[in-house]
């Protein structure tokens, strides 16, 4: 899929837009005044995968942190700040790697210009992040609720940053429905040239959360929309990067491991679902190592449907046959298939 060609602005060390690599976020649930919880849940999260986090700022304790937090961990920190600009210049202070602040919302032009002449001297870049639930009413009067209303929203904020003459600037229109979120970024994509930060607010938990934000977020990274992502869950942050991952490599915009299995009929013979979950478990280590595995419930569904993969195996009547690449290897009992695939990845792919 061709990707729409978007400026590039920098969060520390992570480029975004301008076709660099889509990044995966997420959002602490910690407290961040409390250093130690918040510091430990960031490292969780960047062990999974995430790149980028964000942190809430809803008060000065809480911004006067920052920097130990920031000392302590290995990916760029984004504040995340509503109405108080004093927040976002204490959180600027304590070295941060990019706003998430609405222009609109911090109050006189003279505070926003105040915000932004320290961002521009740090060059932090500013989220502008409008969502369907903190539309104004005016903005609600002249459209109703709708991806119009979201992106007018936005653009307003976007509007009072290129008057000061800033424009490391990137933007989220967010909506909990679907449609109206896809709408948005659809709309906004043709009007600016801002990289996009995508996804779908309040999604919902692991189950529903992760089918809306599949669906949502699969559709604007088809289209070629979307610079970086978070799926947006009622769950341990974690969920969201490891989901957020899987949605990129589903569409081949990232390299990592991929397990395939298909989903059991009247002719399988082993226990699939659980083979499946073995593998899965101990290929966790592989994360990051390019390869597709297989796993296959009969002969029907073995090295002719899955030829593509780079190993698999595939069950029958209390065995199974190992393959590599299509073509069989060994005919194994099926207590001997986990440990025998297992093995030949790791020979063939030694982790450093």
């Amino acid at each position: 899929m061709e990707r729409k060609n978007t400026k590039t602005i920098h969060l520390g060390t992570v480029p975004i837009g301008g076709g660099h690599p889509i990044s995966v976020q997420s959002m602490t649930n910690t407290p961040t005044a409390n250093v130690k919880a918040t510091v430990s849940q960031i490292r969780k999260l960047q062990k999974a995968g995430c790149e980028i986090i964000r942190v809430a700022v809803p008060d000065q304790d809480a911004a006067n942190v920052l920097g130990k937090i920031r000392a302590q961990i290995h990916i760029p920190l984004v504040a995340d700040i509503h109405f108080d600009h004093k927040l976002a210049l204490t959180a600027i202070q304590q070295r941060i790697d990019g706003l998430r602040l609405n222009p609109g919302n911090i109050g006189s032009e003279v505070k926003v210009r105040e915000v932004v002449e320290h961002a521009r001297e740090r060059m932090i870049p500013i989220r502008i992040g409008v969502n369907s639930g903190s539309l104004s009413r005016e903005m609600l009067s002249k459209y109703g609720h709708t991806a119009e209303a979201l992106v007018e929203s936005a653009l307003e904020h976007v509007a009072i940053l290129e008057r000061m003459g800033y424009e490391a600037i990137k933007i989220s229109v967010k909506a909990s429905s679907v449609e109206m979120t896809v709408d948005s970024y659809r709309l906004l994509s043709s009007k600016v040239s801002y990289p996009l930060h995508i996804g779908i607010t309040e999604a919902g938990t692991d189950f529903s959360g992760t089918i809306k934000s599949a669906m949502g977020i699969g559709a604007l990274l088809l289209d070629g929309i979307g610079d970086t992502i978070r799926v947006s869950l009622t769950s341990d942050p974690v969920n969201e990067v490891k989901t957020g991952i899987e949605i990129l490599k589903s569409l081949n915009l990232r390299k990592g491991l991929k397990i395939v299995s298909c989903p059991t009929c009247g002719r399988t013979r082993i226990n699939l679902i659980n083979l499946t979950k073995q593998v899965e478990k101990a290929l966790l280590p592989y994360h990051d190592i390019n390869i597709t595995v297989a796993v296959m419930g009969c002969v029907v569904n073995g090295p002719g449907e899955a030829r593509e993969a780079d190993y698999g195996i595939a069950g029958g009547d209390e065995e199974g046959i190992l393959f590599r690449k299509g073509e069989i290897v060994a005919k194994l009992p099926e207590r001997e298939l986990l440990e025998a695939l297992i093995d030949m990845i790791r020979t063939e792919n030694p982790i450093l």
